[in-house]
Formats: C-alpha cells, sequence, structure tokens
C-alpha cells in the first residue's frame, strides 16, 4: 500500500479538469492509463525521470476506481485531496449547497478518531 501514491493520483487528477472529466466518466480507463504512465513519473519534474515500482494494490485501485472516498480515506489518503477532486466531479449532481460536501462529511461519520495515520 502507498498512501504517497494515492495522494499523487487525488493531487493530480485534481489539477487537469481534462482528467477530472475523465476520471469521473471512465475511472477504470483513467486509473489504468494513469498508473501505466505517471505513477511512476517524478511529482512537478518535467526532466522525465521516472521510477518503475510504484503501483497501486487491488485495494486502492478498486477504491479508486469506485470512487469510494471512505475506503481511500481508510486507505489513508488525504481527506481534503479527495474532498476537492470530488466536489470538482459531482457537486454539480446536487441542487442544494453544499449538499455533495454534507453527503461527504455524513458518509465518513463512522470513522473516530484516531483516525487513519494521513500522513505520507
Amino acid at each position: 500500500m502507498s498512501k504517497y501514491l494515492l495522494n499523487k493520483f487525488l493531487f493530480t487528477v485534481d489539477r487537469d479538469p481534462e482528467l477530472v472529466e475523465r476520471y469521473r466518466h471512465e475511472p477504470a480507463e483513467l486509473v489504468a492509463w494513469w498508473e501505466a504512465n505517471v505513477a511512476n513519473s517524478l511529482l512537478n519534474s518535467h526532466t522525465g525521470e521516472a521510477g518503475t515500482w510504484l503501483a497501486f494494490t487491488e485495494d486502492e485501485r478498486n477504491a479508486l476506481i469506485g470512487h469510494d472516498h471512505v475506503r481511500l480515506f481508510e486507505l489513508g489518503s488525504h481527506p481534503f485531496l479527495t474532498l476537492t477532486l470530488f466536489i470538482a466531479m459531482f457537486e454539480r449532481d446536487n441542487k442544494e449547497p453544499l449538499e455533495y460536501q454534507k453527503a461527504y462529511g455524513a458518509a465518513l461519520a463512522h470513522l473516530s478518531m484516531p483516525y487513519p495515520d494521513i500522513a505520507t
């Protein structure tokens, strides 16, 4: 399990509107593409330098494909990264102000402190 890789996915996808839309509509395809093409590149590096060993576990991959922010949090992804990305993807589907944010919080309400470790 790599909290770093989960957080890197959430961070990089959230910063590109095209990737946000691909993740919203074709999550399995985007996760596979991202893992093959971006996962091992250095964050914010434009030199082409890359590693070869980073990969999602099946549990991580399934949570990403399923847009399962609760499971992602349980796996250690940072809740602000999931929240900002998921707002970009799903807030437009709601009618009331903050409706998505309230549902996001309610889905995590069963968790109590100490929360999963989100340090990378």
